[in-house]
């Protein structure tokens, strides 16, 4: 599988990734079995990039992730994860942010230098790794924060990033970003730091395309890279435009519902269905370091990755260029 270099770092990711979402029981409980066989599908079809987070069932995916990877070697595969979110033992919970059997922590928000290097330490345990490939500042923002972002991004502009520079400094990390579903954050940091890559959810798909106007540009300039990540729109690129789709995290309104139909007429017309046109175009982007599958069923992913080799024509990319 093609490897794609991170910013200016020495990091190559290949340029398919597994998201570990799904392995931290986001929105099903699996076994830790099931989750193993998932990461070994991906494994199988050469994908040596996966993502994690704290967030992803309090610490289950990242404890997972780590189980898999114990004694492969080290060279072989790249790993990132985040940090703004610092775990400490709480109480067993049956659902937690979406996520159903958490591991039993509690969660608070910490962008500043402290939080950020006590959550990477913390995930290096959870993992078994002793240095991190990537780091992504998870959901700094308005989108995710509202009024209270003032601070968090205070606090990140203040010793956060500072912090990161030092662990990459000492080898700890090979590349830091950030790892966001809004583009104007990532403008707002990009005038003051320097960062090797952006883990952008649901701004650059075939259906949203909005990192185009400015992001997109921003980065090319900076020689920062973007992993996508949320490349079907909560789901509606791969369902259609059907009842109880889903956009956005929630339901999907009408004139969303009327353009997925027309990118849906056109995937048909070129002789693919609309999941398969999502996966191609975000796949062929230029801007794409790498695009992130997630999924806890090892034969969701394979149909993904069969989809991914088949041909995307010219005809295919102008008519949705």
């Amino acid at each position: 599988m093609k490897r794609n270099q991170i910013g200016k770092t020495d990091v190559r990711v290949t340029d398919i990734s597994f998201g570990c979402g799904a392995i931290g029981n986001l929105y099903r409980a699996i076994t830790d079995d099931a989750a193993a066989k998932v990461l070994q599908t991906a494994w199988d079809h050469g994908i040596r990039y996966f993502d994690t987070a704290p967030h992803y069932g309090r610490g289950r995916s990242e404890a997972r992730l780590g189980a898999f990877l114990k004694g492969r070697d080290r060279d072989e595969f790249v790993v990132s994860t985040k940090v703004g979110r610092l775990l400490s033992p709480g109480q067993p919970m049956e659902k937690a942010d979406g996520f159903f059997d958490p591991l039993p922590n509690d969660v608070r928000y910490d962008y500043s230098g402290d939080g950020i290097e006590a959550a990477f330490e913390q995930s290096c345990e959870r993992l078994g790794l002793s240095w991190i490939d990537i780091i992504y500042v998870h959901d700094i923002g308005t989108y995710a924060h509202g009024d209270n972002n003032a601070t968090h991004y205070a606090d990140l502009m203040g010793s956060g990033f500072d912090r990161l520079e030092a662990l990459k400094a000492k080898g700890r990390i090979g590349a830091y970003g950030v790892g966001v579903n809004e583009n104007r954050i990532c403008l707002d940091i990009l005038k003051d730091r320097a960062l090797d890559v952006i883990l952008l959810a649901g701004r650059l798909s075939l259906l949203d395309r909005s990192s185009e106007e400015e992001l997109v540009g921003v980065c090319q300039e900076k020689g920062t890279s973007l992993v996508l990540g949320g490349i079907f729109n909560s789901g509606i690129l791969a369902t259609g435009p059907v009842s109880g789709s889903h956009y956005d995290y929630g339901p999907a309104p009408k004139e969303v519902l009327e353009r997925v139909q027309a990118l849906q007429s056109t995937a048909e017309a070129h002789g693919m269905p609309l999941a398969t046109a999502a996966l191609q175009f975000v796949h062929h982007h230029a801007a794409a370091a790498s695009i992130l599958l997630g999924t806890s069923k090892p034969a969701t992913l394979t149909r993904n990755m069969n989809a991914l080799a088949t041909e995307w024509s010219a005809e295919a990319a102008t008519a949705f260029a």
